[in-house]
């Protein structure tokens, strides 16, 4: 693609921002690098959480951690978001590891700040949001997942483009000296806040073709899966609509909302897998895909997906609660689904020790007692990968699908016929 003017570098690295993973981090060793961030409230456990989950977003772009620094901080440094002197520790580090040419921060880096940390490690800085929406570019495969990943990725660009004109030549002030560099970097944002309004538009012609869509299916009970990345709600769309959802063990897996119609007993309903949550997840990339989660806003049923086996799951489900509010104001059934319990492991205490009992020593009996006790929402624990007590959860979803088909459809209309009973 050949684009017009001086903008070229701007746009290729949007173009290539889908290769980037495949021909630029395949290969790449990293650093990670995390605050605790006391203002906040943030303990050192959860840095190293938080760490952790950054370290499988590296893992999942392809790139390999070599080493984590983290630093304790009232809050972060406005310039180069750690301070000066750990800055210092980490470009020792580099420059005694002059393989490792990637550095990720666990946070939202300013321009500002980007600069600064370039300018004095002299590698390739990604923060969290990039991070996220180089995945995002790699994984996105219909032109409504593509334009909602480009629309955040040049509103993420936008206020960085200072960064991209390093490669320029700039001339020196003064009297008849002054070059076009700013003038360039005015124009620049003009046509990238041009290709953003086209991005608008071209989300706002694709929802109305999903809307079209949704109403042609509007006679069927709606059911959609949520929950935080990777805890196997595309494995569990293939079990129970018996499809072919691509499903991996990496992050974000599934981008693009994947509709099924799915027969229980004698009722009929429509399952959506929808895009995984995640903590931090960038507010532009919420706001590009909320066409997507469309899905989800329109259902009648939610089934939360939560990965027991992960040991701060609790966390999951609050940042998934929250997103959700911040998605859809309405109240709906919603039933928990806490899969993977093959998976799960806990560390038994002994009979004679009295300290305080750590969530990792709690056994999946003891949890499961836990959260029934709660009652505030059903839930029901299950394995998908190893179909353990799927036919269970497949009861529950058809009492709760025929519920709200009998109470919208009392004259049995459009359900399937049951002939089970003349079997007998």
């Amino acid at each position: 693609m050949i684009y017009k003017g001086t903008l070229a570098f701007c746009f290729l690295q949007i173009d290539k921002m889908g290769d980037f993973l495949k021909n630029k981090i395949e290969s790449e060793k990293a650093i990670l690098i995390g605050i605790v961030d006391q203002s906040q409230g943030m303990t050192e456990v959860m840095v190293k959480e938080y760490l952790d989950e950054l370290d499988f977003l590296a893992l999942t772009a392809g790139a390999k951690t070599m080493k984590r620094f983290t630093q304790k901080l009232q809050r972060s440094n406005p310039k180069t978001f750690v301070g000066t002197g750990k800055l210092e520790e980490i470009a020792q580090y580099l420059n005694d590891n002059p393989e490792i040419s990637l550095v990720i921060f666990d946070d939202e880096l300013t321009p500002s700040q980007l600069r600064n940390i370039e300018r004095e490690l002299k590698r390739k800085i990604l923060d969290r949001t990039n991070l996220i929406l180089d995945i995002f570019a790699s994984r996105a495969q219909t032109a409504n997942a593509k334009t909602q990943v480009e629309l955040a990725q040049y509103q993420y660009l936008l206020p960085r483009l200072t960064r991209l004109w390093t490669h320029l030549e700039r001339q020196r002030g003064g009297i008849g000296m002054r070059g076009p560099g700013e003038t360039q970097i005015e124009t620049d944002r003009r046509i990238i806040l041009d290709k953003i309004s086209k991005l608008k538009e071209d989300l706002k012609k694709i929802d109305k073709q999903k809307t079209v869509q949704r109403k042609n299916r509007d006679k069927m009970v709606r059911v959609a899966l949520v929950g935080y990345t990777n805890v196997g709600k595309s494995t569990l769309m293939n079990v129970l609509s018996k499809s072919d959802v691509f499903a991996e063990n990496k992050l974000f897996a599934t981008l693009d909302t994947t509709v099924r119609k799915v027969v229980i007993q004698n009722v009929p309903f429509l399952l959506a897998d929808t895009v995984g949550f995640i903590r931090k997840l960038p507010h532009n990339l919420v706001e590009s895909f909320k066409s997507t989660l469309d899905e989800v806003r329109e259902a009648d049923v939610i089934l939360h997906v939560v990965d027991i086996s992960h040991p701060n799951f609790e966390d999951h489900i609050n940042v998934v609660n929250e997103t959700m509010a911040e998605i859809d104001k309405k109240e709906k059934p919603t039933f928990l689904v806490f899969n993977k319990i093959d998976a799960f492991s806990y560390v038994k205490k002994d009979e004679d020790d009295l300290t305080p009992k750590l969530r990792e020593n709690y056994s999946l009996d003891e949890l499961k007692k836990m959260w029934v006790a709660k009652g505030d929402t059903p839930c029901l624990f299950i394995s998908a990968k190893e179909k353990e007590n799927v036919e269970e959860f497949k009861e529950k979803v058809y009492d709760m699908v025929k519920e709200i088909h009998s109470a919208r459809f009392p004259y049995n209309d459009y359900l399937y016929q049951d002939y089970s009973n003349l079997m007998d």
